[in-house]
This record gives structure tokens, C-alpha cells and sequence, in this order.
């Protein structure tokens, strides 16, 4: 009779534990002054950035399954440590979505002649969960004060014990008149990543169709650009997936040893360096124009993330 309760107790531990394992991690969310903290699990993933004094609303920082940042701190953080001499472009904020031409203004840089600014106007939904789901309005002002832009965000959260995911759908929409977003190398959405993973210190930009470095993947059409490194002793990257139902899909990308990792629809004419091409994009008063992105943070490499297989069971997640 021992023996078979000892085994019973023991089946019953296993079936527990099992199903501990398969559950997923539930992500919460809590609002403080001007940012929301988002935590997976009960740990730490990132805050949203939306104070009115901000240039632009953006998520700082973005940390992996274990709690390793992957992300660079300045200018959030102006004396971060091991940051010395990666404190250039103090509009690379994290994490965050602009462009530098639209309607010439600048949305992308701080301090520019005609210097746009992107401002929260509502935050709509926080929803916790297995996914959790942050939805926000925001207004794009130009440097005479006029709003030319909304902006309907959503972002989707989840992870389990070694990967975290960010899902974004952003849908922008004319106010008032047609907005044209110029050919320019200066965007759009965008990380900055932590200084150990740049490539100049080591790190590995890879792309879909099997390039690497910055070289050759700087202004180059993929589906997706992964950028790995060691941080802290331990290989982790960081994937954007670029979505089907994207303008220009795939789309170009504006990647540099130096740790700014962006996908770029808009930026031909640099990236082709070719005076005669001009890829603006004009959104016409009435329509919008929506992004779709995935921003996987996983273990290892590209070849260990398996990212071929994730990119693919992005496509059947989200259509």
C-alpha cells in the first residue's frame, strides 16, 4: 500500500508539474507617471514611455527571459555604466516607431529646424493575460503645432521561459489633408541595441536571406534581421519580423554596427545612393496606412533562436 501511494504522490507531483510548465506566463501591467511597467511572469520586461514632455512615446528597456538587457539605456539613463562611449544619437530611445520626413518635418531626430513631435493623447486598453495587450492613441504634431497624423498602436505581449514577444500593429491616419512620408534613410521602427551586442563589439547582424553583417545587410530587402551578441557572458539576440501585409514588403533596413536596428520602407534613395530614385509614400486623406511587427527576444544566435521556424509561426499567428 506505501508503495503504491509513494507512486500515486509521485504521478500526481509529475501531472502538476507538467501543467505548471505548460501555462503560460501571465503579463501584467501597472501605471505609474507618464509610463506603464509590463512584467511577464512576475519579472521585469519593460516600461512604455508616453510623458508630454517626450519627443515621442517609446518602451525602455527591452530585457530577455532571464532579465539581461538588451537594450542601450542612454539618454534615459545619461551615466548608465559600460555606456562611455556609446552615448551618440540621443533620439535612439530603446525601443520606438517615427520617421524623419513627413511632410518635411523631422520625427525621427531632436533638435532638427522643423522638428515634429509624437504625443499620446489617450491610453486605451490594458489588458493582463497570457497575452497581454497595451493599446494607445497618439497625435503627430508639427513644428507649427498642427496635428497631421493619429495614431492607433497596439501592441501584444508574451513569453515563457526563454523567450519574450512583442507584436505590433500601427495604424497611422491623416487628420486633416494627404501626408507624404519622405525617402529617407531616418527610420522608422526602430531599437537601439545594449552597447556589448553592437557589432563593432562582436555582435552578429544576420538576415532572411542569409547575409551577415552590416554591410551587407544595411538598405537590403528581408523578411527579418537578427542581431546577437554575448551579454554577460551568455549569447542572446534580438529578432524584428517584418509582416506580409507591409508597404513594400519585405521591407529595407537601416541596420549599423553600432547597434541601431531598424525596418525601413522609406529609405531607397539612401540605401540605393541614387539622386534619381524617390520612394516617398503618400497616404492619402481618408485611408491609412498600417505596420505590422514582431520583436522576438530569444537565446543564442540566429541558427540556436531557430528563427526560420519562428518567422514562420509568426505568418500563422498573425494574418
Amino acid at each position: 500500500m506505501r508503495k503504491f501511494i509513494v507512486g500515486l504522490t509521485l504521478v500526481i507531483l509529475s501531472v502538476i508539474i507538467v501543467s505548471m510548465a505548460a501555462t503560460p506566463p501571465v503579463v501584467t501591467f501597472q501605471k505609474g507617471d507618464g509610463r506603464v511597467d509590463v512584467a511577464i511572469g512576475g519579472k521585469p520586461f519593460t516600461s512604455y514611455y508616453h510623458a508630454s514632455d517626450l519627443p515621442r512615446p517609446f518602451f525602455h528597456p527591452l530585457r530577455a527571459a532571464d532579465g539581461r538587457v538588451m537594450t542601450r539605456a542612454y539618454p534615459m539613463d545619461k551615466n548608465a555604466p559600460g555606456e562611455e562611449n556609446d552615448r551618440d544619437h540621443p533620439h535612439h530611445r530603446a525601443c520606438w516607431f517615427t520617421h524623419g520626413d513627413v511632410n518635411g518635418v523631422d520625427y525621427w531626430s531632436e533638435g532638427a529646424k522643423k522638428q515634429g513631435r509624437i504625443v499620446q493623447t489617450s491610453l486605451d486598453k490594458l489588458q493582463d493575460g497570457p497575452v497581454g495587450i497595451l493599446a494607445t492613441t497618439a497625435a503627430w504634431i508639427d513644428d507649427t503645432g498642427h496635428k497631421v497624423l493619429d495614431q492607433k498602436e497596439e501592441v501584444r505581449f508574451k513569453g515563457d521561459d526563454k523567450r519574450r514577444i512583442m507584436d505590433f500593429k500601427i495604424t497611422l491616419t491623416p487628420t486633416d489633408k494627404d501626408v507624404t512620408f519622405g525617402d529617407t534613410k531616418e527610420g522608422s521602427f526602430s531599437v537601439r541595441m545594449a552597447t556589448p551586442l553592437k557589432e563593432t563589439n562582436g555582435g552578429v547582424i544576420i538576415n532572411s536571406e542569409g547575409a551577415t553583417g552590416m554591410k551587407a545587410c544595411w538598405g537590403k530587402k528581408a523578411k527579418w534581421v537578427d542581431y546577437s551578441g554575448t551579454l554577460a557572458g551568455t549569447k542572446v539576440g534580438l529578432t524584428i519580423m517584418d509582416h506580409p501585409g507591409n508597404l513594400r514588403y519585405p521591407t529595407t533596413w537601416h541596420v549599423r554596427d553600432y547597434g541601431l536596428f531598424a525596418a525601413n520602407p522609406f529609405g531607397l534613395h539612401d540605401f540605393l545612393n541614387d539622386p534619381k530614385i524617390n520612394e516617398s509614400y503618400t497616404v492619402k486623406l481618408g485611408q491609412s496606412l498600417v505596420f505590422r511587427y514582431r520583436i522576438l527576444i530569444h537565446p543564442g544566435d540566429s541558427q540556436e533562436g531557430r528563427i526560420g521556424d519562428e518567422y514562420q509561426a509568426y505568418l500563422q499567428q498573425v494574418r
